[in-house]
């Protein structure tokens, strides 16, 4: 089970530390343990009951209200929620919800095909697809889908990128102004699909890349850049390392590869307080990340 200090806390759920104090004390809603030292920890549970009610509360429900419900009564509370659609809301993204609360394997390609046949990946990947993940967060979280369904239409929609890249051919030769980036995930990091939709987007642009995927040793990485002399390295930091190393990590990759650009997104690196080192850049959106792009490299394409 992990271990999660306040700060930590009020990073993933956006509640304050003050505001998740007074909910602690007032209203009971978390159980904190504490280390032998008697340091304050919170744990998964912890984190799941606070982001429920931090839903709730956001959609305008009390917290005297809240507070007052069992946890099944909250739950059930956010599926409401998680499973209303909202106003404007893509008719494509209520599809791809209904199929995967259905395990509708057939139902959820239909719509995902139509919907790229129509758009295009980049669209559909920023105006449905990431939206439909956080719909899908909040569904797991209240236990509504388990993580086989997770699973399913997760890999579903990472072989549609692949496809998609797969389709792709390299310009040559290379545009003037074009780069070389070397994408890939550290040891132990599995979870690929940003770095798979940010290959497809780089490639689209003219650029180069060299994917090395999932899992990846760092002796590996270093054999790669003195080969192919990089501009730039670019990583999703999801699960790995650890919160309290992501720092320490980031500052080894910019003092190996000193000419080299670190480029990082990701879960992990969300927080105002991260120090970044001089030659490394965070993107917290993939709609800062197609900015950047085009900032460095003015797309042409659409002329």
């Amino acid at each position: 089970m992990a271990e999660y200090q306040i700060r930590e806390l009020a990073h993933l759920t956006g509640v304050k530390a003050h505001t998740i104090r007074v909910w602690e004390q007032r209203y009971q809603l978390l159980e904190p343990k504490r280390t032998p030292t008697n340091i304050r920890y919170y744990g998964d549970d912890d984190l799941c009951v606070l982001l429920n009610v931090a839903l709730l509360a956001d959609h305008g429900y009390r917290i005297s209200r809240i507070a007052s419900m069992t946890p099944d009564q909250r739950a059930r509370e956010v599926e409401q929620i998680a499973c209303q659609p909202a106003p404007g809301e893509s008719v494509v993204l209520q599809q791809l919800v209904r199929a995967t609360l259905l395990l509708d394997e057939q139902s959820f390609e239909q719509a995902l095909d139509s919907a790229i046949k129509v758009d295009g990946l980049e669209k559909v990947m920023l105006r449905i697809i990431y939206p439909f993940l956080e719909r899908i967060g909040i569904l797991w979280q209240t236990g509504t889908i388990n993580p086989a369904q997770e699973h399913l239409i997760t890999n579903l929609i990472r072989q549609k990128v692949v496809v998609a890249i797969d389709r792709q051919r390299p310009v040559v030769p290379a545009p003037v102004g074009a780069r070389r980036f070397i994408l890939y995930l550290p040891e132990q990091e599995l979870h690929e699909l940003a770095l798979l939709l940010m290959n497809y987007l780089l490639r689209e642009r003219g650029h180069r890349v060299v994917y090395l995927g999932q899992n990846l040793p760092t002796r590996d990485l270093k054999a790669v850049c003195e080969l192919t002399q990089p501009d730039y390295l670019l990583t999703v930091l999801t699960v790995v390392p650890e919160r309290t190393e992501v720092e320490a990590y980031l500052a080894r990759l910019a003092a190996e590869y000193p000419t080299v650009g670190v480029l990082v997104y990701g879960a992990l690196v969300q927080s105002e307080e991260l120090i970044l080192p001089p030659t490394a850049r965070r993107f917290r959106l993939m709609t800062e990340f197609i900015a950047w792009l085009e900032e460095i490299f003015p797309s042409e394409r659409g002329s």
